[in-house]
């Protein structure tokens, strides 16, 4: 794929753990009064002050929220009266306030700035967070009083956003297993503490084995290939050589460039080994995958995969497989002609070597520019960040939805590399607050997301505050930051994300924006994708960043006629890390993990994603972060399902008329704007006015 995100992490008002018993008055009261998160914020759209927050006002904040928490859903659990839609699931929506506001921002800074203090204070808050998630939902007079309130749910007169919104409670509760016995409650709660542990592990020690994995290289002729700019960037601190930092993926952007083969190996083996030996997290692969059978099992389902598919558009494993099953004979016999190509080309340069996977990108492209006389160094130079962003992700947002932009330089920031944008409607009205943060760093973890600040709520009278990181390479100072076409994408890609989150228009939190399954919620963002190469939004933003002169059509014809070079690649790597993850998730108590390794192995080969040797998985198990640390379990296969969506959409509005005021207002209307008040599939073929259809995607990706 294209890009990566991971919709973080919580929907805060589960994001739950129990605390140490506390005396009523805080141990240090000065801290309570010092500490920003004990008050909402005074600043703009109830924007996070981080002029006044430091690594010591989380875990006390957390704390505090925890047991303010814990004790409202006793006092929630322990009315005396009848439960109302008002004393049971509104009070259970307001609930939580200064835990929610310091976890959106604490898990912010775990994901796009971390340190020592922040992984500590994770490690430590999960278990935590688990029992008070626990707390809630396996609270049985809690569950009766919601319970009742579902069964006479329609004689309740709620209007149709809080009949949703009680269902959904209803539906939560009995999916975290509110029908069990307490004896099994009680070893749920086991489960889950472990989980929650082992999935913050799993984060922490990737985190450190991507940084510990960046590759040492001492000779100057072994980055052969790599432009004189991008060497500059990856001089080593001490002036000793140059440091090429790993990517979250198996593959690597540098490959394309490297001529030494040796450095290309070197290079693709230490990411492809980065989360085995001294950083390995094959144990807690293993221990995870086991514990989230066993969780299913005392859930009443076959496998993780089942129980996880509830509530989403897929619904089953079934759907799911046959999904794949339309996808992988056409994608791996693409694959393979294209390996074909690859290897004729390598016998063109006088090569005799078989091709390995550290190979592709560097003579792969070089049949692109073959075949398409398409250089990515040609392309870079129109594609400066600045640029694509004001002139061509901002401009297509206003040109569809009529929304504008106006930069904040006063909103305090977490990063000197973050910037702040005030979002604004047609009519001049404020619609809430956007941050960038775009360039790689160690703090960071790889990958690209979105995520709130601040949830829209009519409830709380909230405006959206969101933000995207991106992992771009950092220029040089005075250097502009030049983008491949693939980091284009990305960039509206995320924005979509952005845009599904600014457009919510929901009475409750819970039901606001992106809080939708997961193979529903990309298919904004890879809608997005459609105006990266919308010929008057290209033009608009394709300008050199020298000259200022536009982007040649010679180009764009270029970039579109290669647009479904590769697909094959491309798709296998994706299908074989969904597989993956489906294999991981739908094993039985039964299966005994030994080696994860093997255990990898031997599932590519039942699924036949192994058949073309050069294409590896996207991710291995090992680090593999958005299924084992990400909330992505069993749910890889989103990306690849709302890639359906997203051409079907785009099919429609290449039918009628494109970039439209008018499409776009029925698009937010109908599909942006609803957040979770609908069922999804119904949202969907309202506005399509008909099942989504495979046939575009084939096409897209070069297969019919």
């Amino acid at each position: 794929m294209k890009k990566t995100i991971v919709v973080f992490m919580v929907a805060t008002f589960i994001v739950s753990c129990n605390q140490n018993k506390e005396t009523e008055q805080s141990p240090n009261a000065a801290m309570e009064t010092e500490n920003p998160f004990f008050t909402e914020s005074t600043l703009p759209y109830y924007a996070p002050d981080f002029s006044k927050i430091r690594n010591e006002h989380f875990k006390p904040a957390m704390e505090q929220g925890i047991k303010e928490k814990n004790e409202r859903i006793q006092e929630i659990s322990n009315n005396d009266e009848a439960p109302t839609f008002e004393n049971t699931i509104v009070a259970l929506e307001q609930s939580g306030d200064l835990l929610n506001r310091t976890s959106r921002v604490f898990y912010a800074l775990s994901s796009a700035h971390t340190n020592d203090t922040i992984q500590s204070v994770s490690e430590e808050l999960a278990p935590k967070l688990s029992e008070l998630n626990d707390n809630i939902y396996l609270n049985d007079k809690l569950f009766q009083r919601v319970k009742t309130l579902y069964e006479t749910r329609d004689d309740l007169g709620l209007d149709a956003e809080s009949k949703r919104l009680l269902e959904k409670y209803y539906d939560d509760f009995v999916v975290a297993g509110a029908n069990l016995s307490d004896e099994d409650k009680a070893t749920l709660k086991e489960y889950n503490a472990r989980l929650a542990v082992l999935t913050t592990q799993f984060g922490k020690t990737l985190l450190e084995a991507n940084n510990a994995g960046a590759v040492i290289f001492t000779d100057k002729s072994e980055l052969a290939g790599i432009d004189e700019n991008r060497l500059k960037t990856l001089e080593n601190e001490d002036g000793e050589g140059w440091k090429v930092p790993l990517l979250n993926t198996t593959q690597q952007p540098l490959l394309q460039s490297m001529e030494n083969r040796d450095s290309r190996e070197k290079l693709f083996t230490s990411a492809w080994e980065r989360a085995t030996g001294a950083h390995s997290t094959e144990d807690i692969v293993k221990e995870l995958v086991e514990l989230r059978a066993k969780k299913a099992e005392l859930l009443g389902f076959e496998n993780y995969a089942a129980w996880s598919l509830q509530n989403t558009m897929a619904k089953n494993p079934e759907n799911v497989r046959n999904f794949f099953a339309q996808l992988i004979p056409a994608a791996t016999r693409l694959a393979s002609k294209e390996a074909e190509e690859i290897q004729n080309m390598i016998r063109s340069k006088g090569e005799n070597f078989t091709l390995e996977p550290w190979d592709w990108n560097y003579y792969g492209e070089m049949v692109r520019k073959e075949k398409y006389d398409l250089d990515e160094n040609q392309i870079k130079p129109y594609f400066e960040l600045n640029k694509v962003l004001h002139d061509g992700v901002f401009y297509a947002a206003t040109k569809l939805y009529g929304i504008t932009f106006k930069e904040r330089t006063d909103i305090p920031v977490y990063h000197e590399d973050v910037k702040v944008y005030e979002v604004f409607e047609e009519n001049g009205d404020p619609l809430g607050l956007f941050y960038t943060d775009f360039f790689a760093r160690s703090s960071k973890r790889g990958g690209a997301w979105m995520s709130n600040f601040v949830t829209q709520s009519h409830l709380y009278d909230h405006k959206p505050v969101i933000y995207n990181v991106c992992n771009y390479p950092k220029p040089l100072a005075g250097e502009p930051a030049l983008l491949t076409f693939d980091e284009v994408i990305t960039l509206f890609h995320e924005f979509g994300h952005a845009l599904h989150g600014f457009f919510a228009n929901q009475q409750y939190p819970t039901l606001s924006g992106t809080a939708v399954a997961r193979d529903f919620v990309e298919f904004p963002s890879q809608f997005n994708e459609m105006w990266a190469l919308y010929p008057e939004v290209l033009k608009n933003y394709a300008v050199h960043y020298e000259t200022g002169a536009q982007i040649p059509q010679e180009l764009i014809d270029k970039i579109k006629n290669s647009g479904t070079f590769n697909q094959g690649y491309s798709l296998t790597e994706n299908l074989a890390s969904s597989n993956l993850d489906f294999e991981f998730h739908t094993i039985g108590t039964d299966t005994e993990i030994d080696d994860v390794a093997q255990f990898e192995k031997d599932a590519l080969n039942r699924t036949k994603l192994d058949v073309v040797h050069a294409v590896p998985p996207r991710y291995r198990a090992t680090y593999f972060s958005h299924i084992f640390a990400g909330g992505y379990a069993a749910g890889y296969y989103s990306y690849l399902w709302t890639e359906m969506l997203d051409q079907d959409a785009r099919n429609w509005f290449e039918n009628n008329g494109g970039l439209t005021r008018e499409n776009g207002q029925r698009f937010r209307e109908m599909v942006l704007s609803k957040g979770n008040t609908e069922p999804l599939d119904e949202v969907y073929r309202a506005w399509r006015g008909s099942e989504p259809k495979i046939e575009p995607l084939l096409k897209a990706r070069g297969i019919n």
